[in-house]
This record gives structure tokens, C-alpha cells and sequence, in this order.
């Protein structure tokens, strides 16, 4: 084996190894990058380095973060998630899991405008986990709807994580929008069924509201606030996605119209303030600001890693593997699942996926494809005990009485449901390539 390739097996493993350690990704990056890289060829390499962290920062399609980071914060901050709950859990009261169902929708609605898995799944336990428990739904049921609805916005659009891929495999981020609309109702279409099938077998898991709290308003005054609460965020969403899908605006074009949309809903909520838009500005910059230098130290260890031949060295690992292409989608989604519970979906974007792209490009893989079954096995992490991302989310907001048992307990249906949705779209490849072919990208 070359030393070269050595020095890029050796940098791989120093990188897990200051992870370990403590040190923040975005350093722990360009720390094993630049040592290894200067090792393999010394200040030589490096040379290529400004020009590669010009092209990430003057990226046009990277200008759409800041505003859909913008709208998602503002939207969050204006307390919408809370009147809508209220409202939706009121109507579906009746019904034996509606309050399940209720979320799972609140989830959708949040996921397509503010796109923040944390951001959702704490909002969702601090508003409803609490109404849950209060109703005699099961623990470990609630916890697990609220963070499965959470994780939604990974990949319902506007999603963040769809802008960054369409960047690193060099996709038309409209293309990406339109290929997870799909996926994405299936997953909520599967919690829902879930939830149903409880009331019908285990009813005593999720109750209906009692007759006499929905007694407390009438059906006419429900549909009437029903209006005042969704419209807004529906138009906005339809105006977002809907000029993307339609051609009528370019992805950025359109984040900066949902980032004064956002603000115009707030407006007609009631909500808008000076504090409000301060708060926002401030959450959006440090939101971008971290986004953008984990994507900057992200070029010194791809750099570096690509001229220690790193990509050869996963080419010949692919080799190895029986089954040919099947193999090394199933091998590739595997690593990026495992690599979910230590990393952000950041990180795992700009270092895992572009080591796999020449190998799937050479094979004629569908890159869209690809793409959103990426997009749906980082969602699948972020639920997985015992590091799944949005079980600490929920953990650090929950009542006393839940349990770590509740939540790990809680999820598991859920990360079934969410591995089944991975299947779906492997062995169904027209739910994410159909929309983009009908609508001509």
C-alpha cells in the first residue's frame, strides 16, 4: 500500500480520534487535514486550498441558507407551533390517536417552514408532551410521535440538508425539493397509519379527548380560528415550494421571498416585534455562521484527503464487496446511518457523501435517487437509541416523570417505520424521481 494512502487512513482516524476527544468538528477537520495533508506533500497542497473555500463561499445556490434559516427562526419564534396545536388537537379530539395525528401534522407544517429539527422537536415537547400525558396517552408513544414528527424537516422541503446535497453532487436544488415531497408524506403517511392502528388495538394507549373539553368551543369557532392559525403558514409554504416546483422562481429567489413572508405572517399574528426580529437576526447569523465554517474546514480535509489518494483507497474498498451496486448503495447508507449518532448531518454531507459519488456516478446510478435515500437513512439517525439527535432534544425539555426508558422505548416503532420508508424508496425509485421528470428538470 502507498504511503500516501496510509497517511489517508491514518487522518480518517485521527479525525474520530479528536472527535473523542472533545474538539468541535469544524477544527478537528481542518487539524487532521492540514497535519496529514502537509505530512503527504508538504505546503505544496495546500495551494489549491483558496480558491476551493472561494468557490463555498460565493456558491449562489449556499445564499438560499441564511434566508430559509431566517424564515424557519422567525416562524419558531412567533409561537405559531402552539396555536396550531391547539387547534388541530381540538378537532381531532374525538378520534382515538387525534392527538397523535395532530402532531404528526403540526410536524409536517413545521418541517416545511422552519426545516429545524431541534427547533421542532423542542417546541413539540414543551407544547404537547405535557397535554399528552395529562390525556392518558402512553409515555413512551408520545415521546416517540413528537420526535418522529420533529425529524420531518430533514426531509420535507424546505429542507437545509437538500440545499447542501444539491451542492456537493452539483443538483439543481429545485430538483432535490421535488424529489422529497413524495418520501417525505409516505414517512408521515406511515406515522399516521401507525397511530390509527393503536386506537384500533391498544385504545387505552391513545385516548380521545373527553366530550366535555371539546365541549368548550364550538365546531364553528374551531374552523373559524382553524383558518386564522393555518392559512398563513400554508400560503406561505404553497408560495416557497410552489414557485421552486413551478419554475417561476429560482430556490434563492424564493427563500428570500418566504424570509419576508415569514415576517408578514408573524405580522398578522400579531407577533411581530422589534425583539422579535432582533432575536432572529441574531439566531440566523450564528445559525450560517456555523454552518458556513464547518463547510470551510470541510475543504482542507477533503482536499487533503483526495491528494492522499483517500478515493482511491474507497474505490478499492468497494471492490471488495459482493453484490456490485446493490451492495455499495446498501454499504454506503449503512455507514452514513452509524455515522448519524456522532456526527451532525453536516459534517456527514461534506465528508462521507462526496467519498462515494465517483463510485455511484461511474455506475450510472441516479444521483436524485440517491440523494433522497441519503436524505431519509440521516433522518433514520437522528431517532436511533441510544445517540439519536432529537432524543436528546426531547430529553432536555420533558417532564420529570418521563423516563430516558420512555424515549428509547417510545422511538423504536418509529425508527422501524423509518427504515421501512428507506426500503420504500430503494425498491420504489419513482417516488423520488417522478415529480422532478413530470415537472421537467
Amino acid at each position: 500500500m502507498p504511503l500516501t494512502e496510509i497517511y489517508a487512513i491514518l487522518m480518517l482516524v485521527a479525525f474520530f480520534g479528536l472527535l473523542l476527544l472533545g474538539l468541535p468538528v469544524a477544527l478537528t477537520l481542518a487539524v487532521s487535514g492540514f497535519a496529514f495533508g502537509w505530512l503527504g506533500f508538504g505546503p505544496m497542497l495546500f495551494n489549491l486550498l483558496p480558491s476551493r473555500i472561494y468557490g463555498v463561499v460565493t456558491s449562489y445556490s449556499l445564499l438560499a441558507i441564511p434566508l430559509f434559516v431566517f424564515m424557519g427562526v422567525a416562524l419558531e419564534k412567533s409561537r405559531m407551533a402552539e396555536e396550531l396545536m391547539e387547534v388541530v388537537g381540538r378537532l381531532s379530539g374525538a378520534l382515538r390517536g387525534g392527538l397523535g395525528l395532530g402532531i404528526v401534522f403540526v410536524g409536517v407544517l413545521m418541517g416545511a417552514t422552519t426545516g429545524i429539527v431541534g427547533a421542532t422537536v423542542v417546541t413539540l415537547g414543551l407544547l404537547t408532551l405535557p397535554a399528552l400525558l395529562k390525556r392518558g396517552y402512553d409515555p413512551g408513544l408520545s415521546c416517540g410521535v413528537i420526535c418522529a414528527s420533529g425529524t420531518l424537516g430533514q426531509i420535507i422541503p424546505p429542507s437545509l440538508i437538500l440545499i447542501l446535497l444539491a451542492d456537493i453532487m452539483n443538483l439543481s436544488v429545485g430538483t432535490l425539493f421535488a424529489a422529497a415531497v413524495f418520501p417525505g408524506l409516505v414517512l408521515a403517511g406511515l406515522y399516521c397509519a401507525w397511530i390509527l392502528l393503536l386506537g384500533l388495538i391498544r385504545p387505552e394507549m391513545v385516548p380521545a379527548v373527553p366530550a366535555e373539553e371539546r365541549a368548550l368551543i364550538s365546531t364553528r369557532q374551531l374552523l373559524a380560528k382553524l383558518v386564522r392559525v393555518i392559512a398563513p403558514p400554508l400560503g406561505l409554504v404553497f408560495a416557497v415550494l410552489g414557485s421552486i416546483v413551478a419554475g417561476i422562481a429560482a430556490p434563492t429567489e424564493a427563500a428570500a421571498m418566504g424570509a419576508l413572508g415569514a415576517l408578514v405572517v408573524c405580522a398578522l399574528g400579531r407577533r411581530l416585534s422589534r425583539g422579535l426580529v432582533v432575536e432572529t437576526l441574531r439566531s440566523t447569523a450564528r445559525i450560517t455562521a456555523m454552518m458556513m465554517f464547518i463547510l470551510i474546514c470541510a475543504q482542507v480535509f477533503a482536499l487533503a484527503f483526495r491528494g492522499l489518494r483517500g478515493e482511491q483507497l474507497v474505490e478499492d474498498l468497494f471492490a471488495f464487496l459482493p453484490g456490485g451496486v446493490a451492495a455499495d448503495i446498501w454499504f454506503m447508507l449503512l455507514l452514513v446511518f452509524v455515522l448519524g449518532f456522532f456526527l451532525e448531518w453536516i459534517e456527514i454531507s461534506y465528508i462521507a457523501v462526496p467519498l462515494f459519488l465517483p463510485i455511484f456516478a461511474n455506475a450510472g446510478v441516479d444521483p436524485v435517487w440517491l440523494a433522497t435515500l441519503i436524505c431519509v437513512m440521516l433522518q433514520t439517525s437522528f431517532l436511533t437509541p441510544p445517540f439519536g439527535w432529537a432524543l436528546f432534544f426531547l430529553r432536555s425539555v420533558a417532564p420529570p416523570e418521563i423516563t430516558t426508558g420512555h424515549i428509547y422505548r417510545g422511538v423504536i416503532p418509529f425508527v422501524a417505520m423509518q427504515f421501512l420508508a428507506v426500503a420504500v424508496v430503494y425498491f420504489a425509485p419513482g417516488l423520488a424521481t417522478w415529480l422532478p421528470r413530470a415537472i421537467g428538470w
